[in-house]
C-alpha cells in the first residue's frame, strides 16, 4: 500500500491550465484499480492519494505521468506501507 503526497511547488499558478489532464490521470488511476482515495491536503498545500495493487516502480512511473508532476506544479513523495493490522473493512490491503 502506498501514500502519495503531492505538494505544490513554486509553479502552483500553472495548475488551472493542467487541471483537465490531472483529473484524467486521476480517473485512470481509479479505472485501473490502483487508486483507493484522492483528496486535498489542508490547508490547500497539495493533494494526497492512497494507492494499492501496484509495485513501487510502477507507481513511480504512474506518478511521473501526472501533468502536475511532469510540469513541476507539485513535488511527489511516495511512502510505502506494509499493513500489519487493519480494520476488517480494510483487510484486502494486507498482502
Amino acid at each position: 500500500m502506498f501514500v502519495v503526497l503531492l505538494r505544490f511547488s513554486a509553479n502552483k499558478a500553472k495548475a488551472p491550465q493542467l487541471m483537465e489532464g490531472h483529473n484524467a490521470w486521476i480517473r485512470r488511476g481509479f479505472e485501473d484499480g490502483v487508486f483507493l482515495m484522492v483528496g486535498g491536503l489542508k490547508p490547500a498545500v497539495g493533494g494526497g492519494i492512497l494507492a494499492h495493487n501496484t509495485s513501487l516502480p510502477d507507481l513511480q512511473a504512474r506518478v511521473g505521468e501526472d501533468p502536475f508532476v511532469a510540469e513541476d506544479v507539485v513535488g511527489a513523495e511516495i511512502l510505502e506501507i506494509a499493513p500489519a493490522r487493519t480494520d476488517p473493512r480494510l483487510a484486502f490491503l494486507q498482502g
